[in-house]
């Protein structure tokens, strides 16, 4: 059994260790492979791929394309006060359509002057 991933596919991130070229940098998290622990961060990690051309009359030559890191090399930007954070869980009542009351687990911000609701 695989643990849970503190990051969804959509939310914006920063890398905080890796290679110099790569680390500080923000992006979206484009996919999320959570069996292996890896996503893919738009903008982020860039490596050059040569294709050679399969049929005739289609292009070849290379073209840049990121390859996955590993989801503890990066941490959430919070959407409401914009800062890197840790992520805390809480559960909510929600009210469904039928009018009963649910608990939902939620993503909380860390951060000491923000707390709020990320989902």
């Amino acid at each position: 059994m695989s643990s849970k991933i503190h990051v969804k596919t959509g939310d914006r991130v920063v890398v905080i260790t890796g290679s110099e070229n790569i680390r500080g940098k923000m992006g979206k998290v484009l996919s999320v492979n959570p069996k292996n622990h890896r996503l893919i961060v738009e903008g982020v990690a860039m490596v050059t791929k040569h294709q050679k051309p399969r049929h005739q009359g289609e292009p070849g030559g290379t073209f840049q394309k990121e390859r996955s890191i590993d989801s503890s090399n990066v941490m959430l930007v919070c959407p409401k006060c914009n800062k890197p954070t840790k992520i805390g869980r809480r559960e909510v009542e929600v009210e469904n359509q039928d009018g009963k009351k649910i608990k939902k687990r939620v993503r909380v911000c860390k951060n000491k002057e923000c707390g709020k609701e990320i989902d």
